[in-house]
Order: structure tokens, then C-alpha cells, then sequence
């Protein structure tokens, strides 16, 4: 039985299109990933969706004079247009403003509540002077008490790794309009960390496998733990599910609460919709279950400290004890999978800021792969990345079109001017053995590198391999042989081994530009779908669930999900027998080389600073 792997990717805001910062981080990596479990074989679950709650939609709400579910509304489509583009191949992608959602956020809810996992306090609250709108922890910035770094935000201080509250940083002020922070006496539930502390860092301890950065700031954070507020003074989010809370319009559960319980709801949404409700438990239930959660560095925290601290609590696995709830005993994630910032001129992507590149501009000019490509290369996996056009067209033309299109564009030229087919091919001689010896390791290798998320490794292995093949042809040179009825079994047996090592090397591929290795796949004479490409579907919000309190969502609103029929593709993960005889069309160009000028003027929607 195929092992089962959950891939749990970051859930974009839905206040705004995404930029290529936020795919560098969340979406490529998490795609690479997944379409390499699949083809070798595993169960694979991807899920995630659109975050639709707290402050960061209000305030771009009123900026552009809409209410916050009309904006919710317009850049969840847009996202899953974005996203679906890319070729990111979610089994659902969905929102946290279903009813679904919000009945599973409500029942962890009160899971930990009963548990003893929530408590009451009144604490210090962060309140906009003007508007009189509660402000949430990262919108409120200042220098930190510990480090004294500038810049740190009301939760946690990037810069030393430490967990802050507002009221503590020195000259706090609004991210939104710069003033200062009013702040005032408020009553919230907190999630018990403390109670917590000592389940999660047995857990962490066991997480040896993680990214260096990742396991140390995780481990950082336990260092001075303490309760974490759960519910906010807000009027749009998911009601407390709790008597006397639930029905009051002004207190909601804190969207980092939510958001991370959005992996089980969508996991639940798409059992659901699936026509097998209890199918998600093969995922979350089963200690064999792998999961891997990928997002940028930033979400850290909320994915290896609230979220595991949620769970640990729902299990009832803390100080205080308890009882699982009605979802039972939910795996814990098996690895944390973090990248840094994707910059450009070393400046933090950013909407606010003018600093941004769109994904849709992206796509409409360039296609998915070239960024697809570039991500895998040049991305923020372990560091932080500049993007520059100069780079982009480097990259492009000098690796993706130069390196691997000229190899399978003049591979299959020769061998179907010569043979009209896969020719078959004589007794191999020891540089023919070497590449085809080069291809089985690549393969090994890179699947090896893949399976530990180290994307950059891999698409660097089999890179080199496509210059290895390149050097082949050219010490081989096929165009001479050819010239020569009495070396026609020698070029007949040097070009089998370069189309078997292009068909090795298209599979290794294949995770990091399907739409590519898609065509490669029809340009070697096959057919069918060798790699899978999402759809997006309009379903209806019409799960039956109970919910309580106030401002609830609409039963029965249309909204679009993506998904896919990736069962059905293809693609796997091992060598596929190039057959003599098999019928070759003449090859078509795979990669348009970009203008060199883009590299120094950028396109006319994101043009370089002069």
C-alpha cells in the first residue's frame, strides 16, 4: 500500500493579487514537492486556501470603498486564478470563510476550552486612536525590549527570535497610519502555552530532519513562553463558540487560530466533496501519515508552535490532561518546511510598498514554467534571494532554453531526419554506458534530495546532467556520424542513448515545469497526460454543519475551488524505456528566449528603477 502524504500549504490573504514573494515562499516549493510524491508513489493530499479574516481585509476593504466579503469575494478568484495558472496542483484550495471552516475552527475551539486548554484574562489591548478598530499584534511595530532591534513586530522580534506582546515594545505604532497605539483593559481567551511548553518541546526534540533555521527558532521559542491571546476585538471572523461570547458581534477568534485549523477544515471539505466524508482520517488519524507544512519564514511560529500546541491540546496530551474531541487524536506535522524572502533590489516584496511583481503579469507575459524554473534555482530556500530581470533572462535563456530546450529540440531533430523514429541501437560503447550510468544516479539522487525538500540540490543535480548530455552529443557528434553510411549503427546507437537520457531527464523535470515536461512527453512520440494540471470548479457552500453565534456565512454562496484529477496522470518516478520504432514528429521549440534587453529595462509593468 502507497504510503500518504499531507501537503499543507500557507494560506494567502485574500486582500490583494499575489506576487511572486508569495510563490517563492508557499506555492512552487509546496508543488515541486507534491507532484514528486505522487509520481513516486504516494497518497498525496495538498490542500490549503484563501485567509479571509482580521484586520489586514478591513483595512483594504475601506480603502477601496467595498464591504470585506465583496473583497474577499473578488481576490479569493482572483488568487485561485493566480495559483491555478502557476500549475499548482491542489487536491482543494478552498477559503476559510466557508461554513465548514468555521464549524471545525468551533469545535478545536472547544476541544481546548473544555480540556482547560483556554483561558480567561483581561489583558492589555492595542487600539487605533482615529478609527477606534483594535489593531492585531504584526500591525503594530516598535523597537524590541530584549535586542533592541528596530522594526519588530507586536508578536514576535525577528530579529533576536523572541515572543513580544504590543504593550512591550518601546515607540509602538501602527503599521496602517503610523500613530501611536491606544492601549486598553480587554477580556480574551489564551491559548495556555505554558501548559503546552513541555509536549512540544518532547515533540520538537524528535524533529531532527527539520531545516536548521526552522528547528532552532522553534526551539527558541520555548525559551520564554507564556499564554497567547486566541480571540480578538474584531467585528469580521468566526464567533467564540462559548456562552455569552458567541452572540457578541465585537469579539471573534483570532485569525492565526483559524488559519492554521484551515488544513484539517479543507482536508474535511474535500473528504466531503470526494463522496467519502471520512476520508481525510487516512491523512490525519493514521501514525504512518507523513505531513509537511511549507510557508515563508515569517509564519514560523504559527506553524510550529500554535498550531502543534492546538493539537497537543485537543488530544488533551498537555498538563492539564483531557479527552480528545470528536475529531479524535490529530497528527502532529511531520516536518515544518520554511523559506526565506524572496527580495527584489534587496527590498521585502510588498503591495504597500510599490515593491512587487504579480503573478497574473507574470504569467500572461512569460507562462508558468520560466518562473516555475527560476523559483526552483535561484529561489529563497535556506537564504534570502534578490529577484532581478537581469537574472530572470540569465536563467532562462542560458539554462532552460539554451541548456535543456537545445538538448531535446536538436536530439529529437537528428533522430527523426535520420530515422523518422526511435532508432535501435547497436553495441554501446563506454561513453554511451557513462550517461546512461549518470541518468540512473541522477535519478537516485535527486529523488533523494526531493523527498528531504531540498528542491535547490536537485533541480542543480539534473541540470548537471543536461550539460553532461550536451557534452555527450558534442564529443559524439551525431552530424558527422551521419555523413557516413558505415558509422549508421553508431549514430543510431549514440542518438537511443541521448533520447533515453532526454526521457530520463524530462521525468526528473517534471515537478519543476510540467507544462514543459508535458510536451516533451508528446515531442518523444507519446500521448496522453503525462503531468497533471489543476482546474478550477464552482461549488456551493451547502456542507451540513451547526454553527453558533452571529454574522455566519451564507448557505448555499457559490465560490471557486481548484482541484485536480492527478491519479490519472502518467508521470512516476523512474526510468520509461525508450522503444526503437516508436514514431517521432519534428520537434517544435519548447522555450522562447527572452529579449536580453528585458534583463536591463524589465517589462513594461514592472520596469527597473533607473
Amino acid at each position: 500500500m502507497s504510503h500518504r502524504v499531507l501537503v499543507s500549504v500557507a494560506w494567502p490573504y485574500a486582500n490583494g493579487p499575489r506576487h511572486i514573494g508569495h510563490v517563492a515562499g508557499f506555492g512552487v516549493p509546496s508543488d515541486v514537492f507534491a507532484r514528486y510524491q505522487r509520481m513516486s508513489g504516494a497518497d498525496v493530499l495538498m490542500i490549503s486556501g484563501t485567509d479571509e479574516h482580521g484586520t489586514p481585509l478591513l483595512v483594504q476593504a475601506d480603502k477601496e470603498g467595498v464591504s470585506v466579503t465583496e473583497l474577499a469575494d473578488r481576490y479569493n478568484r482572483q488568487i485561485c486564478e493566480d495559483l491555478a495558472g502557476l500549475g499548482l496542483s491542489y487536491d482543494l484550495f478552498t477559503r476559510t470563510s466557508t461554513r465548514n471552516h468555521y464549524a471545525v475552527v468551533q469545535e478545536l475551539f472547544r476541544g481546548l476550552y473544555r480540556n482547560g486548554y483556554m483561558v480567561k484574562q483581561t489583558t492589555m489591548g492595542a487600539v487605533s486612536p482615529t478609527t477606534g478598530r483594535t489593531l492585531p499584534d504584526r500591525y503594530i511595530e516598535g523597537e524590541c525590549p530584549i535586542c533592541g532591534a528596530d522594526g519588530a513586530r507586536g508578536d514576535q522580534c525577528d530579529n533576536c527570535g523572541n515572543q513580544l506582546d504590543p504593550v512591550d515594545l518601546i515607540n509602538p505604532r501602527s503599521k496602517i497610519n503610523g500613530e501611536a497605539p491606544k492601549f486598553v483593559e480587554t477580556e480574551h481567551f489564551l491559548l495556555d502555552l505554558p501548559a503546552l511548553a513541555g509536549a512540544l518541546a518532547s515533540w520538537l526534540k524528535t524533529r531532527d530532519s527539520w531545516r536548521p533555521n526552522v528547528l532552532k527558532f522553534s526551539m527558541n521559542l520555548l525559551a520564554d513562553v507564556h499564554p497567547r491571546a486566541m480571540t480578538r476585538d474584531i467585528d469580521w471572523g468566526i464567533p467564540v463558540p462559548v456562552e455569552d461570547w458567541q452572540d457578541n458581534p465585537a469579539k471573534k477568534l483570532y485569525v492565526w487560530f483559524d488559519a492554521v485549523i484551515g488544513y484539517l477544515s479543507a482536508s474535511l471539505e474535500w473528504a466531503w466533496r470526494s463522496g467519502d466524508p471520512e476520508a481525510w482520517k487516512k491523512w490525519w488519524q493514521d501514525p504512518q501519515a507523513q505531513s509537511y507544512y511549507f510557508m515563508g519564514k515569517d509564519n514560523i511560529t504559527f506553524h510550529s508552535q500554535i498550531w502543534p500546541a492546538e493539537l497537543i491540546g485537543y488530544a488533551g496530551e498537555g498538563e492539564h490532561g483531557g479527552q480528545p474531541g470528536k475529531y479524535g487524536k490529530l497528527n502532529l506535522p511531520t516536518e515544518v518546511v520554511s523559506s526565506e524572502f524572496l527580495t527584489m533590489s534587496g527590498s521585502k516584496f510588498s503591495s504597500s510598498k510599490g515593491v512587487v511583481i504579480y503573478v497574473k503579469d507574470f504569467l500572461k507575459e512569460f507562462g508558468p514554467d520560466p518562473l516555475r524554473f527560476y523559483i526552483a534555482v535561484a529561489g529563497p530556500e535556506n537564504n534570502d534571494a534578490d529577484f532581478t530581470w537581469e537574472e530572470f533572462v540569465r536563467r532562462i535563456n542560458f539554462e532552460l532554453a539554451n541548456g535543456w530546450g537545445n538538448l531535446v529540440n536538436r536530439t529529437v531533430s537528428m533522430a527523426y531526419k535520420n530515422f523518422g523514429e526511435v532508432p535501435a541501437p547497436g553495441t554501446l560503447e563506454p561513453a554511451d554506458e557513462a550517461l546512461l550510468t549518470l541518468a540512473a544516479d541522477t535519478f537516485e539522487e535527486a529523488g533523494r534530495l526531493l523527498g528531504a525538500s531540498k528542491f535547490k540540490a536537485a533541480i542543480t543535480q539534473i541540470m548537471h546532467a543536461v550539460g553532461e548530455a550536451n557534452a555527450y552529443i558534442a564529443a559524439q557528434e551525431p552530424w558527422r556520424l551521419a555523413k557516413d553510411d558505415a558509422q549508421r549503427e553508431r549514430l543510431a546507437s549514440v542518438l537511443w542513448t541521448a533520447l533515453q537520457v532526454v526521457s530520463d531527464l524530462n521525468v526528473m523535470l517534471t515537478p519543476f515545469i510540467p507544462h514543459i515536461a508535458q510536451r516533451v512527453h508528446e515531442t518523444l512520440g507519446r500521448s496522453g497526460v503525462w503531468a497533471a494540471q489543476p482546474r478550477i470548479e464552482e461549488v456551493r457552500d451547502d456542507i451540513p454543519v451547526e454553527l453558533v453565534g452571529v454574522n455566519l456565512p451564507e448557505e448555499g454562496k457559490s465560490y471557486p475551488v481548484i482541484t485536480g484529477d492527478y491519479a490519472a496522470e502518467q508521470a512516476r518516478w523512474e526510468r520509461i524505456e525508450m522503444v526503437p520504432g516508436t514514431a517521432l514528429a519534428k520537434p517544435k521549440p519548447l522555450i522562447k528566449k527572452l529579449d536580453p534587453e528585458l534583463g536591463q529595462t524589465g517589462p513594461e509593468w514592472a520596469p527597473v528603477a533607473s
